[in-house]
């Protein structure tokens, strides 16, 4: 209809049929107490005259219709959500971590092109994969573990993970908090001859941890978040980190790689060995 948008309001937009029926009642009404006498219409004498009144009268309302409520079927559109407006992007959502068993856990994960970056998509992918990391809380996430088969992981050691350390326990891991990072077709590359063997964890495989032999010192190379090339060296802590999560984009999980005997619940683990030098906790495992 011209002048009405039916997706929003009017006639056709409120209840075609529902509108319909009343109109013709109405119209039913006047038509019989005109022709009975029991109903004047003012200045209008004839049967025929009465009919094209109403008939005019109606079609304005149908027009004047056009700013009615909205109807029951049609899509609802918030005042805040109005075409043309600038809205802030949509939250991080919350993602379930997927567990040890799925395919997409033991696939080469894809690359990502770097025309995708940019897209809102992959930016939404990107914080929601941050704030799953954290909300677990964990110190990495790779994009498989949240069921999408790319090469992206992020990483991030905070203030208060780190906390129930001692200052032993930091020094032997070379462990310190740092900034979050995002790697988009990471490229890793072992550094040095020097290996460390600590227990891991793994948030896809909830609720166990295993010693696992790494390299120290490694240096990788990728695109981050905005599609920048970024190359980051590092020792320690953060080097396991990186292995860890890398692995993950080849199909590999910590299990693949730990001492066998070493596999131990977490609470096991904390109970028998927290606070111990690791040569202590290998000397008890007979490693």
């Amino acid at each position: 209809m011209i002048g009405c948008d039916p997706q929003e309001r009017g006639f056709f937009a409120a209840g075609r049929f529902g509108f319909a029926a009343v109109f013709f009642f109405v119209l039913a009404f006047f038509l019989v107490a005109a022709i009975v006498g029991k109903t004047t219409l003012a200045g209008v004498k004839s049967i025929t005259g009465r009919l094209a009144l109403l008939a005019a009268a109606a079609l304005l309302f149908c027009c004047v219709s056009c700013v009615g409520a909205p109807s029951p079927g049609a899509p609802s559109v918030p005042p805040t959500t109005k075409p043309g407006m600038n809205l802030p992007p949509p939250g991080p959502v919350l993602l379930p971590i997927v567990q040890a068993g799925a395919p997409v856990l033991r696939a080469r994960a894809e690359e990502v092109p770097a025309e995708k970056i940019p897209t809102p998509e992959f930016q939404q992918l990107v914080r929601t994969m941050i704030a799953t990391m954290r909300a677990a809380p964990g110190v990495g996430l790779a994009a498989p573990q949240i069921g999408i088969p790319w090469r992206v992981i992020v990483l991030e050691d905070r203030a208060e993970l780190v906390k129930n350390l001692t200052a032993e326990e930091l020094r032997e891991r070379e462990r310190a908090p740092f900034e979050t990072r995002v790697f988009v077709n990471p490229v890793l590359r072992l550094l040095g001859d020097d290996h460390a063997m600590f227990f891991e964890g793994c948030l896809s495989v909830k609720g166990y941890v295993g010693l696992v032999e790494r390299s120290r010192e490694v240096e990788v190379t990728g695109l981050d978040e905005h599609g920048e090339a970024r190359t980051w060296h590092v020792t320690g802590w953060p080097a396991r980190i990186l292995q860890h999560e890398v692995d993950h984009l080849e199909g590999t999980l910590y299990v693949d790689r730990m001492k066998t005997r070493s596999f131990v619940t977490a609470d096991q683990a904390k109970a028998l060995y927290a606070g111990k030098p690791i040569a202590d906790v290998r000397k008890a495992l007979g490693l």
